[in-house]
């Protein structure tokens, strides 16, 4: 009997924690995330709290089948991500389920996190509207000329190191100078201000390693 007393007070003092945590990830990820945490131990109440609640459902409801199969398997996956899913109203969700194990190897408690995709895609509507240009043939750039190629060398040199521009070392930026005045890129107009301003140097940092 105390070894079943202090198993109870372990797993609600679990269940507990784990709360704190689902409603930190619901405040974090608010308004486009619910978070509910199931009692695994009693399965026909499985919701003890849900957070940002966007399917609709109550605490007290019942275990889904996933938390049925895990109830019923402890070698089932502990985590579950990025699954395909629906809300009971039809709108698309993206969902994760972490499972929670006691000292013994049970499941007694899930984590889970639906992610309403309906809104994404609305944004990423609104988005590409607003990006949309018109069909008038003109042609115009606010970048000085031919600063874009010289960009998209210095990105090509940084990424054949597995580098970004700004983590390029000394010995590599005169590397990358020498490659850039071959190509002839240092004569177009304020090259020296591009690069410096890509790699994330000053221009008289610059000069000094193109010194002899």
């Amino acid at each position: 009997m105390k070894k079943q007393t202090s198993e109870h007070h372990a797993n609600q003092a679990l269940l507990s924690q784990l709360d704190q945590i689902a409603q930190g990830i619901g405040e974090t990820f608010a308004p486009f995330c619910e978070v509910v945490v199931h009692d695994l131990l009693d399965p026909k109440h499985a919701i003890l709290s849900i957070h940002n609640n966007l399917s609709g459902r109550e605490v007290g409801a019942p275990a889904t089948e996933l938390g049925l199969a895990r109830i019923a398997d402890p070698e089932y996956p502990q985590v579950i991500a990025n699954y395909a899913n629906r809300f009971a109203d039809g709108r698309r969700a993206k969902s994760t389920s972490v499972g929670i194990k006691d000292a013994q190897g049970r499941y007694v408690a899930a984590l889970c996190l639906n992610i309403d995709l309906n809104l994404f895609s609305q944004m990423q509507s609104m988005l590409a509207q607003f990006c949309q240009t018109g069909n008038v043939e003109i042609r115009e750039t606010l970048d000085p000329a031919n600063a874009e190629a010289i960009r998209e060398q210095i990105d090509k040199f940084a990424t054949s190191r597995s580098r970004i521009p700004q983590a390029l070392k000394a010995s590599e930026r005169r590397q990358l100078l020498n490659e850039l005045k071959d190509g002839g890129y240092l004569e177009i107009r304020k090259a020296m201000s591009i690069i410096a301003e890509h790699i994330g140097v000053s221009r008289a940092t610059l000069y000094n390693d193109v010194k002899p």
